[in-house]
């Protein structure tokens, strides 16, 4: 059952969740040396997941557009712009 609390300003909603113990209790001794609430840790652990997929996906979509293997420029090209850059400079 998920049901929502508004406090202040900040719409939050409360989740049940089922962790493995070990990972309960290291997040309680974090919370405690942090000095932050258990909620926040949670929180945060789910901000950071989310933002870390995120990145993934535009990763994914930039991948499908340009391609995954590196195309590199021809080295004779190379070689041109090079010499342009040193004559110009």
């Amino acid at each position: 059952m998920i049901a929502a609390v508004i406090l202040g300003s900040t719409l939050c909603v409360k989740v049940a969740i089922s962790i493995p113990d070990r990972v309960f209790e290291e997040a309680e001794v974090l919370a405690r040396h942090l000095r932050v609430s258990r909620s926040r840790v949670y929180a945060r652990a789910v901000e950071e997941f989310v933002e870390k997929h995120r990145g993934k996906t535009v990763r994914e979509v930039l991948d499908a557009v340009y391609g995954k293997d590196s195309v590199g420029l021809d080295p004779v090209l190379t070689d041109l712009q090079a010499r342009a850059l040193r004559e110009q400079w």
